[in-house]
């Protein structure tokens, strides 16, 4: 099976590394599945904390699972690092549970990229913190992509 190209390409410069991040980041802001599973390999293998995932049907799935208990979920992404066909990621994702408590998480992404651009493993190591409603960072309308003018973590001050 021939899989589709998905620009920017390997080997990554800083700014194709910078637009792949951002690429990552609206399309989970959007929460659907089906098409951010289009942007890894059909063999593409993950760790997301301690649970192993392969192939695009368990990536679905995955993400199924993780909205329905991650409600009201945004995120901001920012290039860590990169060379060649792998890139370093951390994130922050605000979030609230079924009982209404408000979380942060925080984590980290290793991603590794085949020659069209799709992500065929990914890395991440996530940590939780419960947040008050009035530590709340991030804004913007749920469901959408983070604003140009909504800060980054760095201007956020975010670790």
């Amino acid at each position: 099976m021939t899989e589709s190209a998905r620009p920017p390409l390997p080997p990554f410069t800083t700014e194709t590394a910078a637009v792949k991040v951002r690429a990552a980041e609206n399309a989970w802001n959007l929460q659907v599945p089906e098409t951010i599973a289009l942007a890894y390999s059909v063999d593409s293998q993950w760790r997301n904390r301690a649970e192993l995932i392969n192939g695009r049907s368990e990536i679905v799935a995955f993400l199924q699972r993780k909205w329905a208990k991650e409600q009201h979920y945004r995120l901001i992404k920012e290039l860590w690092a990169f060379h060649e066909n792998r890139i370093a990621v951390r994130f922050a994702y605000e979030w609230q549970d079924a009982s209404g408590q408000w979380f942060r998480s925080l984590g980290n992404e290793n991603w590794e990229f085949n020659a069209q651009g799709l992500m065929q493993r990914r890395i991440a190591s996530i940590n939780d913190m419960p947040i008050a409603t009035e530590a709340r960072l991030f804004h913007w309308e749920w469901k959408t992509p983070r604003p140009d003018n909504h800060p980054n973590l760095s201007a956020l001050n975010l670790i």
